[in-house]
């Protein structure tokens, strides 16, 4: 038997600072995802608009996904260093903006243009550490930027919090600057990258455009259904249709591209195919969890807002370090079998999660998000690291484009699904739109969603099944 690979990864290995600018970049995403959430009422006293102020987070949501998989494919062509470096201006433009908001309507608008600098970030962080680090460290790698999204659960809305009552909310905007300023300096000195020679291909501007457009209305309804509109609605139908006819659109523009955004083979290939519909249902379930366990635990259990926040935290605590220690695992025993072990604490943290009532202590939910953040550092790096391997450079953008695309499209389904659920019990309970609820109607409305989680754990655990357990070498790019 041949000697482990030596694995080299950490802030102070020579790819150190590379790593920590994509942590710093990582964290400024990760951050705004949950620093906002605690401001929400002074802004809201500040500039008004109660009613509009959801949309300060679904317009973040929205932009955020839709080009991803552009992104991902502008990286195989003009590198990923640009790309990301693009990514943070724009993010730390839509902050600006957002620090300078004189309305609601503005800044959620301004929010949107964050949310589209974001879309780059995230993908081109995972990209890059795909690209600079070998199979055996890719785990590690990703165990340090998953660790990041622990931090900003615990850091985020501390901050907020403090930045809206001792100083002003704008400064949860206005801090990015030196930030993304400090990333991008950092990444400009200490990675550079070569790109395969030959030609600059074309990029399909047509293809980005209808698959940008088409997701986006998707989304939109997906995350407004039940809310801005009801789901049966002539709101509704228009949205979903025209988001359908946009993405038929776009697969008659891709059959005749030269370059498309999403080519053929990303269909073809199992192990991309398998990879997208893991991350689509790891999103579903993290968004289930993060939506629902802090209500659960504020309203049902009685405790503050921060217990509620830690105890969701401990899933992405467990996370990082699962994801670290994946490698040792998928090395030896291979991906599918890796992801395998992964479901099994999924399925019994949120098989836990079933038997909550508001008579439940708050340590047991914290043991439920902690066995489902383990699970899920078993899972989704594996699936990610199985899927970037089988390509080449020149394919690993697009591949990690359609992995980060297909979890927010999960994430956008879990809004949809979750939410129907939850207003369907309160409706079936009598308490929709009656005022605050009880603890034991609270928990009465989360319990359809936590059974839902179950399901989804076990389309999750059967779809790992069928991962590749050991992906194909990616094609010689001669």
């Amino acid at each position: 038997m041949s000697a482990a690979p030596r694995i080299d990864v950490g802030l102070r290995s020579e790819r150190g600072p590379i790593l920590a600018a994509l942590m710093l970049a990582t964290a400024l995403v990760a951050l705004e995802s949950t620093v906002l959430a605690t401001a929400v009422p002074t802004i809201v006293a500040d500039l008004g608009g109660f009613t509009q102020f959801p949309w300060l987070f679904s317009s973040y949501l929205l932009t955020q996904a839709v080009l991803v998989p552009v992104y991902g494919k502008l990286s195989d062509v003009y590198g990923r260093r640009p790309v990301l470096v693009f990514g943070i201006a724009l993010f730390a433009l839509g902050s600006a903006l957002c620090a300078l908001a004189w309305s609601m309507p503005a800044l959620i608008a301004f929010r949107a243009v964050q949310g589209l600098g974001a879309g780059a970030v995230l993908p081109m962080a995972q990209t890059i550490a795909g690209d600079i680090y070998t199979v055996a460290e890719r785990a590690k790698a990703q165990g340090y930027l998953a660790s990041v999204w622990g931090m900003s659960a615990i850091v985020g809305p501390a901050v907020g919090g403090v930045f809206s009552d001792y100083v002003s909310w704008r400064w949860i905007f206005w801090i990015n600057l030196p930030l993304c300023a400090l990333a991008v300096a950092v990444l400009l000195k200490a990675f550079t990258e070569s790109r395969p020679s030959g030609p600059r291909r074309p990029v399909d501007r047509a293809g980005a455009a209808t698959l940008a457009a088409g997701s986006g209305l998707l989304i939109l309804g997906l995350l407004e259904g039940g809310q801005a509109w009801a789901w049966v609605s002539a709101p509704s139908a228009g949205v979903f249709a025209a988001g359908v006819m946009l993405l038929l659109l776009f697969v008659w523009v891709e059959r005749r591209a030269a370059e498309p955004i999403l080519p053929p083979w990303v269909f073809a290939r199992r192990v991309v195919l398998t990879s997208s519909a893991v991350a689509a249902l790891v999103g579903a379930v993290v968004l289930g969890l993060t939506s629902y366990v802090p209500a659960f635990v504020q309203g049902s259990l009685g405790t503050s807002a921060l217990v509620a926040g830690f105890t969701l935290s401990t899933m992405t605590i467990g996370w990082p370090l699962a994801a670290a220690r994946s490698g040792w695992f998928y090395l030896r025993i291979g991906f599918r079998n890796t992801a395998m072990i992964g479901s099994v604490p999924v399925l019994a943290g949120t098989g836990l999660l079933t038997l909550l009532d508001e008579r439940s202590p708050v340590w047991q939910v914290a043991g439920c998000c902690v066995l489902v953040g383990l699970g899920m550092g078993l899972i989704a790096s594996p699936a990610l690291i199985s899927a970037q391997s089988s390509v080449t450079w020149a394919e690993r953008g697009v591949v990690t484009g359609a992995y980060s695309f297909a979890r927010s499209i999960g994430s956008a389904v879990g809004v949809a699904v979750f939410g129907a659920l939850a207003n369907s019990a309160l409706a079936a309970h009598g308490a929709a739109g009656s005022g605050p609820l009880g603890p034991e109607r609270l928990a009465d409305a989360v319990a359809p969603v936590f059974v839902a989680l179950l399901v989804a754990a076990v389309a999750l655990a059967v779809t790992a099944a069928t991962m590749p357990n050991r992906p194909a070498e990616p094609p010689d790019p001669t």
